[in-house]
């Protein structure tokens, strides 16, 4: 499939509308060209929604959760069950769309697209488990217990490297609980937004609930302002950078509402000599290198025992040596492209602060000249006290580092701001269990002998720290979409008070 069937097969245009509001609006902003980041050449627009456009789609918004809430929850499973049947059908062209405007390989597209297919099939099995507690009462013959209810409008801002399958993560589940949604999707992959709109749309068109996935495309100085600032929406789940994430979470707190926060990871996996080198190279390779090092869980620094650290990190450099580079929709293809010129130049910087302070070059480090915004993909050694270690730059820079014991290799995991993901590799039980004691590794997510990349939708997803502490997907996170109520009978024809306590 070429670049122009992908875009015909999706029903995109020269120029899309960008605000859906249970019907595409005729918004009044600025045009938005979203760009190839392989070729570097314009793909298509997207018309912006306006602040006055956006008070159509959350006024909408608003009146369809009335109704939309109503609904038993089954019935609202039965709407995400018809989703994923609708992404298996475009599961292809989405996924291609995904590696054309955003830049990962076809099989990582096609993945993330899988992924929205996954979430679906996991919230339909979820809007017949949305439970609640019974407690025991203290007061004779009464009853008391919890139980949840739809929380509202849910504001989802997404980013570029996971176009569509954060948006799934929240919108499947809080659509089974009983929420409308309101997607501010990156600049950086408007189509793509539009694209997984029609598809929603194509499954709720006459149901009634057409208002139920909305949409607005527009600056975040302007729509994305006014939503995180708007007490109409209680929920705004933001998946970004730290400094974006701490915006977010001081606008949503000062008006006293709920913020689910996914942002930066500086992650780490810790080598001990009795890894199993053949897997470590395997799992540190698609974690560093996968999406050209712009994932949330990508590998940024490798904690390496020194008896084997020769070992791992001549491997390792000859891994990275046979890396296929290029165009993301082409066949053997392993890393595709930077999403655009800005992520060019802060890699191009990155590597030339890691080596003021000490660093190794060990390969890569180069801007490539080709068209579009490609990198090699680079590991350099480090000194543990380097300062660059501490920052997350979106990139396949991976860095060095060697310890002598597992706790001087913990304090190197913890020592950074964010709390993503981290990983072991260790064949020893008591070094594995340590690393994920209380002692251990300090991240939302920890794993031993895999990667820090590549997380399965039936664990709940997030970090800790200045990754904003938020869980998405799987678990108990629809608790997030929800509003707890305790609620206690009194079956009795007295009126007694807790505590014992006597009044009157």
């Amino acid at each position: 499939m070429n670049r122009d069937q992908i875009l015909r097969a999706l029903g995109l245009e020269d120029v899309n509308p960008g605000a859906f509001a249970a019907g595409w609006l005729d918004t009044g902003g600025d045009l938005l060209t979203s760009y190839d980041p392989t070729t570097g050449e314009a793909i298509a627009s997207v018309k912006q929604a306006t602040v006055e456009d956006y008070e159509k789609v959350v006024a909408n918004a608003a009146e369809v959760f009335k109704e939309w809430r109503m609904l038993p929850a089954p019935a609202r499973g039965e709407y995400i069950r018809k989703l994923g049947n609708a992404l298996r059908e475009y599961k292809d062209p989405l996924g291609s769309l995904v590696s054309y405007e955003m830049g990962k390989i076809k099989p990582e597209g096609d993945g993330e697209v899988q992924e929205m297919i996954d979430i679906a099939d996991f919230a339909v099995g979820l809007s017949r488990q949305l439970y609640g507690l019974t407690m025991g009462s203290e007061r004779p013959r009464h009853r008391m217990y919890e139980q949840w209810h739809p929380l509202g409008p849910v504001g989802v801002i997404t980013s570029f490297n996971f176009p569509t399958a954060v948006w799934a993560w929240n919108s499947c589940i809080a659509g089974v609980c009983g929420d409308a949604m309101i997607w501010k999707p990156s600049s950086s992959t408007p189509l793509t937004a539009v694209a997984v709109t029609k598809i929603a749309q194509e499954v709720m068109a006459g149901s009634g609930f057409e208002g139920v996935f909305n949409l607005v495309v527009g600056p975040g100085r302007s729509v994305g302002d006014t939503m995180i600032n708007d007490r109409r929406v209680p929920l705004i789940s933001a998946t970004g950078s730290c400094d974006m994430g701490e915006k977010v979470g001081t606008a949503v707190a000062k008006r006293l509402g709920r913020s689910l926060l996914e942002l930066g990871g500086n992650n780490a996996i810790i080598v001990m000599d009795d890894a199993d080198v053949d897997l470590v190279v395997r799992g540190s390779l698609f974690a560093a290198v996968g999406t050209a090092g712009q994932r949330c869980t990508s590998l940024r620094r490798v904690i390496i025992q020194k008896g084997i650290s020769a070992e791992v990190t001549a491997k390792l450099v000859e891994a990275y040596g046979k890396v296929p580079i290029g165009d993301p929709l082409a066949d053997g293809i392993l890393m595709g492209p930077l999403i655009n010129q800005s992520a060019v130049q802060t890699y191009a910087a990155a590597v030339e602060i890691a080596q003021e302070q000490g660093g190794e070059l060990l390969c890569g480090g180069n801007v490539l000249d080709r068209g579009g915004h490609f990198v090699e993909p680079t590991i350099i050694k480090m000194p543990a006290d380097a300062p660059i270690l501490g920052v997350e730059t979106f990139a396949p820079i991976l860095y060095i580092i060697e310890f002598d014991e597992l706790s001087e290799a913990i304090a190197i995991n913890n020592g950074v701001t964010q709390g993503l993901s981290s990983a072991i590799f260790t064949d020893s039980v008591k070094s594995a269990e340590r690393f994920l004691s209380h002692e251990g590794s300090d991240c939302g997510i920890a794993n031993v002998n895999i990667g820090t990349s590549g997380a399965e939708i039936g664990g709940a997803f997030g970090g800790e720290k200045e990754t904003g502490g938020g869980r998405e997907s799987g678990s108990d996170s629809w608790k997030a979409y929800m509003r707890r109520q305790t609620v206690t009978i009194n079956w009795s024809d007295e009126l007694p008070l807790a505590q014992g306590i006597e009044f009157g």
